[in-house]
């Protein structure tokens, strides 16, 4: 008998290429920084060499022999297949594939100002403005799936990309499916335990009422930091979704705790179509001021039912100041001059900071992407534990 230890074989996945050639177009691409890491892919920043072009190169291994490897390769077919035939502006657009011998490739759009999970771990906590204007892009993306029968089935924060206008799209589509018949996928545990919907715990498969409930987490999640249901073990976990049994967050307005609790209804046919969900008080709540244009008394100092336009790039990492938005701020003023003489209306956002900067602006690739889950289970975003997201067929630990 050897009496050596046995050294254990380290498995790693090919490296990537510095130079790529896109067989089909003729292509050359120079390959960049990491700047996002999941369960099943890398994601590289790319540059178009006959062009300087900017975009997001997701990387895919062809994985091993026999059955795992036409596994990962049918996988990653079906991911092509479904958004190489999206085009809307809250979807991250897809410009082209291509293969080698050791990995799949997917020339995407690039989203300069990282995602929501990097927002929020710089952020903590988000308003309540900045929140209706990102469900409100991600609703016009998710309705513009749902209408294509596509359910995302892992919508979480580090899938939500923002671009250098600071614009919400929905990427990864690594698990996502089309619908059979009955208006349900097929019956697999897969996605992000932290989001998934009491209906995919107890295995009668995904919907888009699945989604629905996803934007319900993350709702909750950017308005106190933490995820609704997070508990070990896992099976304590699942039973809260079930119930549909999470901390009530108490600091925050009537309106969202209301809408929260519809988005994260136990019976799906209970929470709000994406088309009623904007029509929620939550989103059409009255902006209460006085006549002068200055907040009533007793009134929260932030703007209620208040939606943006856009928002500025700082907000990111700081949060913004709103001012009346228009043209109810120039009635204000009007209304204010007659009654006050010596009344000075609030200054408005500079400009500068109004447009955002441009692609090559000093903060986009200033901090390395990585998976929300990494985020996570620092701690950073969250202090109690939770879990990486599954693929079908997977069991979670």
């Amino acid at each position: 008998m050897d009496p050596r230890p046995r050294r254990r074989r380290r498995s790693c996945c090919p490296l990537v290429s510095v130079f790529l050639r896109d067989p089909s177009s003729g292509r050359v691409y120079r390959r960049g920084k990491l700047i996002g890491k999941g369960a099943f892919s890398r994601c590289y920043k790319l540059t178009d060499m006959s062009t300087s072009a900017v975009f997001a190169l997701k990387v895919v291994p062809r994985g091993g022999g026999g059955a795992a490897r036409l596994h990962a390769r049918g996988k990653v077919e079906r991911e092509i297949a479904l958004h190489s035939r999206l085009r809307h502006r809250n979807i991250v657009a897809f410009h082209g594939h291509f293969a080698d011998r050791d990995h799949i490739y997917m020339v995407l759009e690039y989203c300069s100002r990282q995602s929501l999970a990097h927002v929020l771990q710089a952020r903590q906590t988000l308003t309540e403005p900045e929140v209706r204007y990102y469900l409100r892009g991600l609703v016009s993306g998710l309705s513009y799936l749902h209408q294509r029968r596509i359910v995302h089935r892992d919508l979480k924060l580090s899938n939500f990309f923002l671009n250098k206008n600071m614009e919400v799209k929905i990427g990864d589509l690594g698990l996502a499916t089309r619908m059979g018949p009955g208006g349900r996928c097929h019956r697999v545990l897969c996605g992000t335990p932290n989001f998934l919907a009491p209906e995919v715990v107890s295995r009668n498969g995904h919907s888009c009422q699945s989604d629905i409930w996803a934007l319900g987490c993350i709702m909750y999640m950017v308005l106190t930091g933490v995820p609704p249901f997070v508990a070990a073990p896992l099976s304590e976990m699942y039973q809260n979704i079930r119930d549909g049994r999470y901390p009530e967050p108490v600091h925050l307005s009537a309106n969202a705790r209301r809408l929260i609790a519809r988005l994260l209804a136990p019976n799906p046919a209970e929470r709000p179509s994406l088309d009623h969900l904007l029509q929620d008080d939550f989103f059409t709540q009255v902006w209460g001021v006085s006549g002068t244009g200055r907040p009533l008394s007793g009134v929260s100092q932030q703007p209620q039912g208040f939606t943006p336009d856009r928002l500025p790039p700082h907000s990111c990492h700081s949060p913004p100041i709103f001012t009346i938005p228009q043209p109810l701020g120039r009635l204000f003023r009007k209304v204010g001059r007659l009654l006050l003489p010596h009344y000075r209306a609030p200054c408005p956002l500079a400009p500068q900071e109004a447009s955002g900067s441009g692609e090559d602006g000093s903060d986009p690739d200033s901090m390395e992407w990585g998976s929300e889950d990494s985020l996570l289970e620092s701690g950073a975003l969250c202090p109690r534990k939770t879990h990486p997201a599954v693929g079908p067929g997977d069991t979670p630990e």
